[in-house]
C-alpha cells in the first residue's frame, strides 16, 4: 500500500500492484469472524484445459463482483476455487503425447492458476481443491463407501459402448455420430458388463418434492429436472405368456385403453425375448437382436425415425380379455426404461398407430369421444372420452376408468398402481486410468469386501501404460490388482474401474468448507455454518446432471447424519454463452461450414476456399467455429478492468453476450473518463469540509441527488437481480452528473467522488484501489463499507411541469416539487408558455397528472 499511485492509467502497471498489495494483505482469506453474517459465493469450477475462454471469463467475473459486492456489506465471503480434474481428456492426452496424465492436468493447473489470479479474482486459494489429488479423493471414496453402507451403490450387468478394435469401454462422448469409437474407428457394439450404480431412484420422491424450495432457482431449470426425474402414476399389469410360467410386466399411464391391447413388445435385449421366441423365428429374432445392439439409445428412440421390430412367435394373453396376442421385439423399447416391455394400443397411442398399421397388426378403438361416434380411425384418438368394447366397464369416462380398471386388475391379482420415475440409478463406474479408484475389493469368499477407512485413500498408480485398448489399464497391474482380502485374507482382487467424474464434482463445495483437514471430510461446524451455498453461478448445460447429482449427494450426506441442511445451492445463476462474430457458408455442411476469423477479410468475407460469399452469425465461441477471442490478448490491450466491465455491461448475466470490440472500446474510455475526473479532483486538494445540509445550494441539492439516486439505483440493481448490466449505467450517469458539477469545490462533489470510487470497486477493482490511494486512502477500497442512500436527498425541491394545450406539448416550467393538483394547475395558469395560448379562450378542462403534466383542453 505505500506505493506511490500513478499519474495516468496504464492498466498493466496499476494491475500487476494490486493484486501483489491485496496478495500481501491477505486480502481474499476467508474471515473466521462468527459475528458477521456468512456469503458463499461460488462458480462451478472448471477442467484444467490448460488455457482459460471467454465463457470462464465471464462466469468468475459474475461471482467475482457479488462476493466484493457482499463483503463491502459487511459478510464474511467465502469464494473459493478448484479443478474438476479427472477425466478423459488426460487420458486421451496421456496416449497421444506419451505425458503421463497427472503431469498433463497439474501442469494446466497451474498455467489456468495464474490465469486466473491475473482477472484480479477475490479468490481464496488456501481453500483450493483438485479432484485428482489424494487429498481430496480420499474422501470421495469414503463417500463411496457411505453409500455402500447405506444400500445405494450396488453392481449389476448393463450395456455399456464397446470398441471390438481396441478391446474397451468407450464414453458416449467417445462414439462419433456415425457409431464408431474416436481412436479405431471401428463400428461401437453394445456390451453387458457389470458396472457400479448409485441407487438415485430411492431420492426420486424427494429430489422432485424440494425443487419447490428452491425459490433462488431459475424456473426452467426446475422444470428441466422434474421432466427428468419424470414422474407418472399408472398401472402395473402382468400379461401371461402362453405355454409358459412366466409373465410379461408392464407399465402403462393408460390402462383405460387396456382392452384394446393388440400386441406386446419387448426390448431386444429383455431377458424373456429368448423365452418367447419358437424355434421358427429364433434365427430372424438373433439377427435383429445383433443389429439392434450396434445401435444407441438415442438412434433407437429418436422421433423422426421409423420403428422397426419383428415378431417372435410368441404369444401373451391379455388378462382382461382372455385373448391371445402376439409378442413383438422393437427398436424403440428399451429395457433399462421401465419393464422393458410395453403394451401396443394401436387406436389410442400414436407410434403404436404407425407401427401398427406399418407391420398390419389389429386395431382395437376402445375409447370414443362419445357414445355412437365413429370407430373408423386415420390417427390415434388419444383425448379423453368414454369407453366402448371393453366389458363390463363400457360406457365409463376415461378419467375415471383409469381407476376402476387398475383397481379391478388389483382384485384379480394381476395388476396394480403404482408411481413410476423416468430417473434411472446411475451409472458411475467407468473402465478409464484417470479417475478415483473404487474403494472395493472382490473376494472368492467374502464376495464384495469394502476397503477400511483407515487404507484409504486407494491411491491410482502411476507406473500404468496407456495404450487406450485392451480393457481397464487398472486391470493390467497385476501388482496393484491382487490384495488380500481385508476380512478374511485370501487372495483377492481390487475393483479396477474408476468413478464418473461427476461424482467428483457432486460434492466439492462441501469440501471448500473446510479444504485443509486431514482427520475429516469437514468439519460438521463449519460446513454447517457455511452451506448452503449463498450463490451458486454456472452454464445452464449443467443443469440436470450436476445440479441433480449434487441435491442427491446432499441429501444422503444429510442422511448419513453429517449435518441437517436440505439443498446445496440456494440460488443459482446460469450465465449464458459468449457469442463472437462467425462467418459461415452456407453451401456447406457440417464443420466444415465455419470459416475461421482469421482467414477472413472483413471487407470482402467470401470463402477463401471455394470464393463463395459467407454469412455472418453471432455464435458461441468455440475452436471449432473459429470465432474465439483469447482473454490474455483482450487483457493486453486494454487491461482487466476493461475486460470485466464489458463482459458485465454487454449484456444481462443471465443472457447470451455477443462480443464486439466496439464496445470494448467504450468501457475503457469510460475507465478512462473516470480517470481524469478524480485525478484532476485528486490535483485540485481533496475537499475535507463536512457538508451543510441545511445550508446547500440548488446545484449541491441537485448534485446530492443524483449521487444518492445512483446509490439507490446500483445497490438494487447487484443486490437483487444481478442487472450489472444497469448498474454499470448508473455508474457512468453518476460520472457524467459529476462531471457536469459546477461546485466541484463543495463536500457534496467529495462525497459523489469517493461514492463513484467506491461502487466502481466490485466491478473495475484495480484502477478502483489506485484511484482511491489517488484520494489519500491508505487503506484498500476493498474494505470499505458499500454506501446507502439518504432517502431525503432523493426529494427533489423542484419538478419539470410539462404544459400541454389540447394534449400537445407546448413547453415546460419549474415549480415546486410539494404542489399538490390546484397548485399545480395555478403556477401553469400564470406561466408564460400556457398564457399564449389560453388568453382569451374558453377552457373547458384541465387534466392535471400530479408531478408530470397540465393539459388544458380548450373549447
Amino acid at each position: 500500500m505505500e506505493s506511490r499511485p500513478q499519474t495516468s492509467y496504464e492498466p498493466s502497471v496499476i494491475e500487476e500492484k494490486w493484486q501483489k498489495a491485496w496478495s500481501e494483505l491477505g486480502l481474499e482469506q476467508t474471515p473466521q469472524d462468527q459475528t458477521k453474517p456468512k456469503f458463499y459465493a461460488l462458480s462451478m469450477f472448471p477442467y484444467p484445459s490448460g488455457s482459460l475462454h471467454m465463457g470462464h471469463v465471464r462466469n468468475y467475473t459474475i461471482t467475482d463482483v457479488i462476493a466484493r459486492f457482499k463483503k463491502m456489506q459487511g459478510y464474511r465471503v467465502l469464494h473459493p476455487m478448484g479443478w474438476d480434474a479427472f477425466g478423459l481428456p488426460a487420458e486421451n492426452a496421456a496416449i497421444d503425447r506419451g505425458v503421463p496424465p497427472a503431469k498433463w492436468t497439474y501442469q494446466n493447473i497451474e498455467q489456468m492458476k495464474q490465469q486466473l489470479k491475473r482477472l484480479g479474482l477475490s479468490l481464496d486459494w488456501d481453500a483450493e481443491v483438485a479432484t485428482c489429488s489424494p487429498d481430496y479423493y480420499k474422501w470421495t471414496q469414503w463417500i463411496f463407501l457411505q453409500f455402500l453402507t447405506a444400500g445405494l451403490a450396488y453392481q449389476k450387468e448393463a450395456a455399456v459402448n464397446w470398441d471390438p478394435v481396441d478391446q474397451t469401454v468407450l464414453a458416449n462422448e467417445q462414439v462419433d455420430s456415425d457409431g464408431r469409437g474416436f481412436r479405431s474407428g471401428a463400428i461401437v457394439e453394445r456390451k453387458l458388463l457389470r458396472q457400479w450404480f448409485f441407487k438415485i431412484t430411492d431420492y426420486a420422491e424427494e429430489l422432485l418434492n424440494d425443487l419447490d424450495k428452491l425459490t433462488g432457482w431459475p424456473e426452467r431449470v426446475k422444470l428441466m429436472q422434474a421432466n427428468w426425474i419424470g414422474k407418472s402414476t399408472g398401472a402395473y399389469l402382468e400379461f401371461p405368456v402362453v405355454g409358459s410360467e412366466e409373465k410379461i410386466a408392464v407399465y402403462t399411464t393408460r390402462p383405460d385403453t387396456v382392452y384394446g391391447v393388440s400386441y406386446v413388445v419387448l426390448a431386444p435385449e429383455h431377458p424373456l425375448t429368448q423365452v418367447v421366441t419358437t424355434s421358427d423365428q429364433k434365427a430372424a429374432v438373433e439377427a435383429f437382436v445383433k443389429e439392434i445392439s450396434n445401435q444407441s439409445e438415442l438412434e433407437r428412440t429418436a422421433e423422426d425415425k421409423p420403428k422397426r421390430g419383428i415378431p417372435t412367435g410368441g404369444k401373451a394373453i391379455n388378462p382382461f380379455t382372455g385373448e391371445e396376442v402376439p409378442i413383438w421385439i422393437a427398436d424403440y423399447v428399451l429395457y433399462e426404461y421401465g419393464t422393458g416391455a410395453v403394451m401396443g394400443v394401436p387406436a389410442h397411442d400414436v407410434r403404436d398407430f404407425k407401427f401398427a398399421k406399418e407391420q398390419n397388426l389389429e386395431i382395437k378403438v376402445v375409447i370414443v369421444p362419445e357414445i355412437g361416434a365413429d370407430e373408423n380411425l386415420t390417427a390415434a384418438y388419444t383425448e379423453p372420452g368414454v369407453l366402448v368394447n371393453s366389458g363390463d366397464f363400457n360406457g365409463t369416462n376415461s378419467v375415471d376408468a383409469k381407476k376402476a380398471i387398475t383397481d379391478y386388475a388389483q382384485k384379480q391379482g394381476f395388476g396394480q398402481e403404482r408411481v413410476q420415475y423416468r430417473l434411472r440409478d446411475w451409472l458411475i463406474s467407468r473402465q478409464r486410468y484417470w479417475g478415483a479408484p473404487i474403494p472395493v475389493i472382490h473376494c472368492p469368499e467374502c464376495g464384495i469386501v469394502p476397503v477400511p477407512e483407515e487404507d484409504l485413500p486407494v491411491i491410482l498408480p502411476e507406473e500404468v501404460e496407456l495404450q487406450g485398448r485392451g480393457g481397464s489399464p487398472l486391470a493390467q497391474l497385476e501388482s496393484w490388482v491382487n490384495v488380500p482380502c481385508p476380512s478374511c485374507g485370501t487372495p483377492a482382487k481390487r475393483e479396477t474401474d474408476t468413478m464418473d467424474t461427476f461424482v467428483d464434482s457432486s460434492w466439492y463445495f462441501l469440501r471448500y468448507t473446510d479444504a485443509q483437514n486431514e482427520e475429516k471430510i469437514f468439519d460438521a461446524d463449519k460446513v454447517s455454518d457455511w452451506m448452503p451455498v449463498d450463490q451458486y453461478v454456472g452454464g445452464i448445460e449443467h443443469a440436470i446432471l450436476h445440479l441433480l447429482y449434487s441435491r442427491f449427494f446432499t441429501k444422503v450426506l444429510r442422511d448419513r447424519g453429517l449435518y441437517n441442511f436440505d439443498e446445496p445451492f440456494s440460488k443459482l445463476l446460469t450465465q449464458g454463452m459468449v457469442q463472437g462474430l462467425t462467418y459461415m457458408n452456407p453451401n456447406k455442411g457440417g464443420k466444415d461450414k465455419w470459416v475461421p476469423s482469421h482467414l477472413v477479410d472483413v471487407n470482402n468475407p467470401i470463402d477463401p476456399q471455394t470464393g463463395e460469399p459467407l454469412e455472418k452469425v453471432y455464435a458461441t465461441m468455440s475452436k471449432s467455429k473459429g470465432n474465439g477471442v483469447a482473454p490474455e490478448d483482450v487483457i493486453a490491450k486494454y487491461g482487466v478492468d476493461t475486460a470485466r466491465m464489458f463482459i458485465l455491461f454487454k449484456a444481462p448475466p443471465e443472457k447470451d453476450l455477443e462480443w464486439d470490440e466496439a464496445d470494448v472500446e467504450g468501457q475503457f474510455r469510460f475507465l478512462n473518463r473516470v480517470w481524469r475526473l478524480v485525478t484532476d479532483y485528486a490535483k485540485a486538494g481533496v475537499c475535507k469540509q463536512k457538508a451543510d445540509l441545511e445550508k446547500l445550494s440548488k446545484e449541491e441539492k441537485d448534485l446530492r441527488r443524483a449521487i444518492h439516486l445512483a446509490i439507490q439505483a446500483i445497490t438494487e440493481d447487484v443486490q437483487d437481480d444481478y442487472q450489472f448490466n444497469t448498474a454499470i449505467s448508473e455508474l457512468m450517469k453518476l460520472s457524467n452528473a459529476l462531471n457536469d458539477a459546477k461546485c466541484k469545490n463543495s463536500p457534496i462533489y467529495a462525497e459523489g467522488v469517493k461514492s463513484l470510487v467506491i461502487m466502481l470497486a466490485p466491478f473495475a477493482p484495480h484502477i478502483a484501489d489506485e484511484l482511491w490511494q489517488l484520494l489519500g486512502n491508505k487503506k484498500t477500497v476493498h474494505i470499505e463499507n458499500w454506501p446507502s442512500f439518504d432517502p431525503d436527498a432523493l426529494i427533489a425541491d423542484e419538478i419539470t411541469l410539462v404544459i400541454q394545450i389540447m394534449g400537445k406539448t407546448r413547453g415546460s416550467i419549474q415549480v415546486p416539487s410539494q404542489l399538490d393538483k390546484a397548485g399545480l394547475e395555478k403556477y401553469a395558469r400564470e406561466s408564460e408558455v400556457a398564457k399564449r395560448y389560453i388568453e382569451g379562450k374558453e377552457i373547458k378542462k384541465v387534466i392535471v397528472v400530479p408531478g408530470k403534466l397540465v393539459n388544458f383542453v380548450l373549447g
